[in-house]
């Protein structure tokens, strides 16, 4: 069984080990919060059984579990500057054996385990081995990339893409031609800052189920995103209005599709 408010005492619990004042705890703990409601709410929308929607909600409590230690660690979110945090999660619940403070019935482990280490994959990188599996993976990458668009719209840029001012930042032409494409953006293609954005703004291209589309279109978060961002380079500002652009178009032609 799964005793969803269990779980979040021991999320709680397992926080208050970390600095409480740091800004990018505070943000990761409310992400998780938030994330884990999303995903019960996509597992409700797909008619699943009960046990199917509190483990949905429980994935989304321990998907980001690795985050604080990463933080405390390296002092970044940047996983190829430090350490994948959905392996380090992994580590830290079953290796170091914290999982049965949030679960004691083993029937979930392999269900858990794979759903976190494939939540922050490529999509060209997924692994499934059976359909549960391939479920919970799908439930807890849309609700976690619906929140993180969220949070994109209002949380200090410094906090989530370590630099506070984009004014002066150029995109390089292999990350546009990969946005305008469709194509998923590899970390380690990155250059600049903005580049980073647009991997970001490639999120909506990845979502399995229609919810969280939904969300983003209703409550213009993508808009809100764009609106934060001027850049002083013409180029760069001319190929983020053709970003934004196709991006409402993408949104506008799947909001009436189903689930």
């Amino acid at each position: 069984m799964i005793d969803i408010q269990k779980a979040k005492h021991e999320l709680k619990k397992y926080v208050g080990q970390y600095d409480l004042e740091d800004k990018r705890i505070k943000l990761k703990l409310a992400h998780i919060q938030r994330t884990a409601s999303i995903a019960k709410e996509i597992a409700k929308k797909l008619n699943l059984k009960e046990e199917e929607v509190k483990l949905a909600e429980l994935i989304g409590l321990l998907h980001d579990i690795g985050r604080f230690e990463q933080v405390k660690r390296y002092g970044t979110f940047i996983d190829k500057n430090s350490i994948n945090h959905g392996e380090l999660g992994i580590q830290i619940l079953f290796e170091e054996g914290i999982i049965r403070n949030f679960v004691e019935d083993r029937q979930y482990d392999e269900i858990i385990k794979k759903a976190i280490l494939n939540h922050n994959k490529g999509k060209k990188d997924l692994s499934f081995s059976n359909e549960r599996e391939e479920l919970h993976s799908k439930i807890i990458r849309d609700a976690d990339k619906t929140d993180i668009i969220y949070i994109f719209t209002f949380e200090e840029k410094q906090v989530v893409w370590e630099k506070a001012d984009f004014s002066k930042e150029k995109m390089t032409d292999e990350i546009y031609r990969e946005f305008i494409e469709e194509k998923e953006i590899k970390y380690q293609e990155r250059r600049t800052a903005v580049d980073l954005l647009v991997s970001h703004f490639c999120f909506i291209y990845d979502f399995n189920y229609n919810y969280g589309l939904q969300i983003i279109k209703q409550k213009n978060y993508m808009k809100k995103i764009y609106n934060r961002f001027k850049f002083e380079d013409k180029k760069t500002e001319d190929r983020m209005k053709h970003i934004y652009k196709k991006i409402e178009e993408y949104l506008e032609s799947k909001k009436e599709t189903s689930k």
